[in-house]
């Protein structure tokens, strides 16, 4: 099947038939949010609930099978007319964090929703199964668990997750019962691994580097693994015009001396350290503080490397603890390994943007996807998008161009029209 068949007939007046339509939907599902000055669109939220609802009138437009499963995933579906074909899964998410842009996750589904209507009504016979997923939880908001809705697709959801609760003490079990979908059916929807033929990611890069390229794409070659830790150091709290310095244990120094030291880590190792997180709980101006709390996040697409610094970081935030007469307790509350994408997709991928014309950027995600879920399951290939306004993500400033969709789009739809099925 030549790449030549797939060229749309009809060319938008801007030149971009699928960026145009794709930045189209994207002000569209921006409509339902949970707060009127931005977009918020959490798992099972009333806006959640109606961003589904028309992601699947959209999928039934294009031609696809639909339906809305247990889990509140959006999954269209085209089959091949071979009986025995597997299946390929294009998917992202549609939940969003606080305060959010409208393109990281969605854009990866609309992507895949306009090049699965483009692959439908030119009746183009693939030797796949394609199915468009719309995940529902990718980002944790609400019961601050990741992966709900394609855990669930890759089978390995976790039954306990049910019992979590939101602020408001609602369980996930229960969210879901009152939005009309029976947990009890989860266990179904894992798909075959034998059946799979690969899964597919678009995704905004969510960071500066394809834009200070000058690039539209790059091929994400792993992503990166991740260790979290929550980090209290406890000192002396003291007056601050009575306490000595020589003679104070003071627990937010030691913290910003952590701070520095996992900073230069990051560089020396050629990883992401970040402290995200620092608290003094019932600090004052006038007061030496006793108490600072704080988060440690450690990323690398190399476990090894990751590991390595990760307990090189651990024996000097001892150290710092015991030279400044404080102790520092570290709770673990992650670590996920690195996720490499298969060398097939990646080459594919490559393969694709050459015919375009453009240059090949090979680059690493510091950021987690609904992709992490399928890792040892099928092959997995991502696709990134340049963002604008210097890379910034999980904010209203998150931008990309239509230009730069179309051509994920016709990179995506490249792709699936010289990938076998094996």
């Amino acid at each position: 099947m030549s790449r030549a068949s797939f060229a749309p007939e009809v060319q938008h007046p801007s030149g971009a038939i699928f960026g145009d339509r794709i930045m189209v939907l994207a002000d569209g599902l921006a409509k339902w949010s949970e707060s009127p000055e931005g977009l918020t669109c959490t798992f099972l939220s009333a806006a959640h609930r109606a961003v589904a609802n028309e992601i699947a009138e959209l999928m039934t437009a294009a031609g696809l099978d639909t339906a809305i499963d247990a889990t509140a995933n959006v999954v269209g579906r085209y089959n091949s007319k071979r009986p025995s074909a597997k299946t390929i899964i294009v998917g992202s998410h549609y939940d969003t964090v606080r305060d959010a842009g409208k393109y990281d996750g969605r854009l990866g589904i609309l992507v895949g929703l306009v090049v699965a209507e483009h692959i439908v009504q030119n009746r183009l016979d693939l030797p796949f199964n394609l199915e468009v997923a719309a995940f529902s939880e990718e980002e944790g908001v609400r019961f601050s668990t990741s992966y709900v809705g394609s855990s669930a697709v890759a089978g390995r959801f976790n039954a306990d997750l049910l019992d979590r609760r939101d602020k408001h003490g609602t369980s996930l079990a229960e969210a879901l019962r009152a939005a009309g979908h029976d947990p009890k059916t989860i266990p179904s929807l894992a798909r075959d691994r034998a059946g799979l033929a690969g899964y597919l990611e678009v995704h905004i890069e969510q960071g500066p580097v394809l834009l200070a390229e000058n690039l539209p794409v790059g091929v994400v070659t792993e992503i990166a693994g991740n260790s979290r830790f929550l980090v209290r150091v406890e000192g002396e709290a003291g007056h601050a015009g009575t306490v000595p310095m020589a003679l104070r244990h003071d627990a937010a120094a030691a913290a910003a001396e952590i701070t520095l030291m996992v900073e230069q880590y990051g560089k020396e190792f050629g990883l992401l350290g970040t402290v995200g997180r620092l608290a003094v709980p019932n600090g004052a101006i006038n007061l030496v503080p006793g108490v600072c709390e704080m988060s440690l996040d450690i990323r690398s697409g190399n476990d090894a490397t990751r590991k390595t610094a990760v307990a090189g970081i651990l024996a000097n935030i001892a150290r710092i603890a015991d030279r400044r007469g404080v102790t520092a307790t570290c709770l673990e509350v992650l670590d996920e390994a690195a996720v490499p994408c298969s060398t097939r997709f990646q080459n594919a991928f490559a393969a694709a943007i050459a015919r375009a014309g453009l240059s090949v950027r090979r680059l690493p995600s510091g950021a987690g996807h609904d992709a992490v879920m399928f890792s040892g399951i099928t092959d997995i290939g991502m696709l990134f998008v340049r963002c604008g306004n210097g890379g910034v993500s999980h904010s209203p400033r998150e931008t990309v161009e239509a230009r730069d969709a179309d051509i994920a789009a016709r990179i995506l739809l490249d792709v699936l029209s010289n990938l076998d099925q094996a």
